[in-house]
């Protein structure tokens, strides 16, 4: 074999390993993105972490003992929000309803979209904490200068009054942090420049 077919057969080989390479990579990129709502999903039924659980209905039992709720609000530095609870925090009855506000507003002079993750504190109280209706990895577009008020209803499962790792947790913390979420611009109508300066939506 001369020099030529041995550089040709060396540059196949090569070929054939990048090719490998590229597809173990896409494979695992593909199993990191199926493993996001996985993960989320055993986080839900089990609570772990600190995750909170959705309940269509509130609770029918109600007992006499108490925890305070405290709500944590926090955004990630690349938006430009200002982002708190209205309420700090409230006491409740286990099985009690409660309905509490965040509030969000755009700073910047521009239209931004965010959207929140969340937990409580501590961890274990995940599995107890029920929401009925919330904001949570929900896209919130708000256009310069806007505000809005987002609800949480919730209550917390009677069932942690049986849980003995808890017999002495009188505080929870529910904690949400919204994150910029990046824009996808429209198939068929992009932002323009007109003559005048202004901004239009044109057909491509």
């Amino acid at each position: 074999m001369t020099h030529h077919d041995q550089t040709k057969a060396q540059n196949r080989r090569n070929g054939k390993v990048a090719l490998i390479c590229v597809g173990i990579f896409a494979g695992m990129v593909g199993m990191a993105y199926a493993a996001v709502p996985l993960y989320d999903l055993f986080c839900r039924v089990t609570g772990y972490g600190g995750t909170t659980q959705r309940a269509d209905a509130g609770s029918q039992t109600i007992l006499d003992r108490e925890i305070i709720v405290r709500f944590d609000a926090n955004t990630s530095s690349g938006l430009p929000w200002d982002f708190e609870a209205e309420t700090r925090t409230v006491r409740v009855k286990l099985g009690q309803m409660a309905e509490v506000f965040y509030k969000a507003e755009n700073l910047s002079g521009h239209q931004t979209v965010g959207t929140s993750t969340f937990n409580v504190t501590p961890a274990e109280m995940g599995g107890y904490f029920n929401k009925i209706d919330c904001f949570c990895f929900t896209e919130q577009p708000l256009v310069a200068g806007e505000s809005v008020d987002m609800p949480v209803l919730f209550f917390i499962d009677p069932a942690m009054d049986e849980d003995d790792r808890l017999d002495k947790v009188k505080e929870v913390t529910l904690s949400y942090t919204f994150f910029p979420v990046k824009e996808k611009q429209s198939d068929e109508t992009a932002s323009v420049v007109t003559d005048e300066g202004t901004q239009r939506g044109a057909k491509l």
